[in-house]
């Protein structure tokens, strides 16, 4: 299976650790401190990347939501005011990108335009993603591919098709996908986690989990399926005023979750039966026969 190799040499893909990515996304409320309060949390629980959103609100935003009343907790204001004050620039982003370099931990963001991309080739990140919402933005993914960065594509509200059709304009190299449902909390019963078996067998590359679940197993049921990357929303309170943060896991949770995870890649081991050195004085004690061939 292919596998996407990092700037800073790390790789993503069967056979090396799973990437783990806790999702900052818009949690931060228009907030640095809050920012690196999250990158904080992530840095300690042992996260290989945070991740951010970039818009350019003027181009996101439909024209008639613009003026629309908006409850904040900075008061009312317009829609499109409300999306300008959580949105980071260029000073946010260096303090972003300086204290994720002291820290230790990747850092990079979805662009949801063509100027954020832009915005954002600045600060060389080491991947983009393509949220679900930007998976049938053919322009937007050419623009991303002209970086020649690596690229993660993610599946909500996506049929197979729009997923084939995406996968053939950008290949298979430098390409993960992660697999998706975009309901904010998602339903279990809506997360059909076996699809990562599906994307494994159908594309030679890296698949993975971009999961908006509330708890932590099915994001560890995902990393068993095989997903080789997962991303989870994270928060300093799922009860702050946003639109993520009843999705997203709080700072114990991130920790027990990478914990977990990597318990996960000990136990699953390499498929090939052996007997450990460790069963060997239990085998003594409790087995009657040992070694005993079989006859017809």
């Amino acid at each position: 299976m292919n596998h996407v190799a990092l700037k800073n040499g790390r790789k993503i893909g069967a056979g090396h650790p799973v990437y783990i990515i806790a999702e900052i996304g818009i949690n931060h409320n228009g907030s640095v401190e809050i920012a690196k309060k999250l990158i904080d949390w992530a840095s300690i629980a042992g996260c290989d990347a945070v991740k951010f959103q970039k818009r350019t609100p003027e181009l996101c935003v439909p024209k008639d939501q613009w003026e629309k009343q908006r409850q904040t907790p900075w008061g009312t204001m317009s829609y499109i005011d409300y999306k300008r004050k959580t949105e980071f620039g260029k000073a946010e982003f260096e303090e972003i990108d300086h204290y994720c370099q002291q820290k230790k931990i990747d850092w990079f963001a979805s662009a949801w335009d063509e100027p954020s991309v832009d915005f954002l080739e600045q600060f060389y990140p080491v991947m983009y993603k393509l949220a679900s919402a930007s998976l049938t933005d053919l322009d937007l993914i050419k623009k991303v591919l002209s970086t020649e960065r690596p690229l993660m594509l993610s599946t909500g509200m996506s049929t197979e098709m729009e997923i084939e059709d995406a996968i053939d304009l950008t290949g298979t190299k430098n390409v993960m996908v992660a697999h998706s449902t975009s309901a904010y909390p998602c339903d279990p019963a809506q997360l059909n986690l076996n699809m990562i078996r599906t994307l494994i067998n159908k594309f030679d590359l890296p698949i993975g989990y971009s999961g908006h679940e509330t708890g932590l197993a099915p994001t560890l049921a995902a990393v068993s399926l095989g997903a080789t990357f997962v991303e989870r929303h994270v928060t300093l309170d799922r009860a702050m005023w946003g639109s993520d943060h009843a999705a997203s896991v709080e700072p114990q949770g991130i920790v027990k979750l990478v914990r977990d995870i990597r318990d996960i890649e000990k136990s699953l081991g390499d498929g090939v039966k052996r007997v450990y050195d460790t069963e060997l004085e239990p085998m003594k004690r409790l087995r009657r026969v040992i070694n005993q061939p079989v006859t017809a």
